[in-house]
């Protein structure tokens, strides 16, 4: 990909501390230290909350929910890095995380989280996956 069409990677120095933060929770689902089970899940997402996978597939809240407590069920090796980050603010309390997230050594997406800052902390309200193509 020519680097003419990548753009500028550039937070706005008022976010850097929101960005900081969101990062501590990236990527979604995959941080044992914000929790493993459904109700932990349920807790981190808007009631409205759904997501674009990979495949290009929509899905609902449930169905993550339900996918998510079958994965963390079992124990399961989860090796990834996520780097490339970047935020931007969308409105008041509502935030853009993007960053790129490398799975298996093999597996790369560009992600973007869109999230909320409640009264009782940070929400996901919209999640998307998009794999990279390989030239």
């Amino acid at each position: 990909m020519s680097t003419k069409s990548e753009p500028a990677f550039e937070t706005a120095p008022e976010l850097v501390d929101v960005m900081d933060e969101l990062i501590e929770r990236e990527p979604i689902f995959h941080r044992p230290e914000f929790g493993t089970t459904r109700t932990d899940f349920e807790r981190m997402v808007v009631h409205d909350f759904w997501e674009i996978g990979a495949s290009g597939r929509r899905y609902s809240r449930t169905f993550v929910l339900d996918n998510l407590e079958k994965r963390h069920s079992q124990p399961h090796e989860d090796v990834w890095e996520a780097k490339e980050f970047q935020c931007r603010q969308l409105g008041p309390n509502f935030y853009l995380l993007t960053y790129t997230l490398i799975q298996d050594t093999t597996r790369n997406t560009r992600r973007s989280t869109i999230w909320q800052y409640t009264e009782a902390g940070w929400k996901i309200v919209f999640h998307q996956g998009t794999i990279v193509e390989t030239p």
